[in-house]
């Protein structure tokens, strides 16, 4: 497996679990505070957000780069954090093969 094309593709996963988590956090403040107009426009992007790191996961899970635990871990955590959780175990995973 070329453990180079695996660390790119965390590397994507990484930033879109980035990018999504701080859309999260600004769509539960606008949520708290009855912002319902942006509530309505930051919600469809979150979940854009979730299914695009659900789809990068499940790629790298069919490409036999990492098992199917990591987009279950996204599904069980709703997006970002699972992804990033995952993110980081599979690179130390990698740090201790070389």
């Amino acid at each position: 497996m070329d453990n180079a094309l695996t660390v790119r593709r965390l590397n994507v996963i990484r930033v879109v679990a980035i990018l999504d988590f701080l859309l999260l956090v600004v769509l539960v403040i606008a949520a708290v505070s009855d912002a319902e107009a942006t509530v309505s426009v930051l919600g469809p992007i979150h979940g854009v957000g979730f299914l695009a790191l659900l789809g990068l996961c499940a790629r790298g899970a069919a490409e036999e780069r990492w098992g199917w635990w990591f987009p279950a871990l996204v599904v069980v955590t709703l997006g970002p954090l699972g992804s990033l959780i995952g993110d980081l175990r599979i690179r130390r995973g990698l740090r201790r093969a070389v």
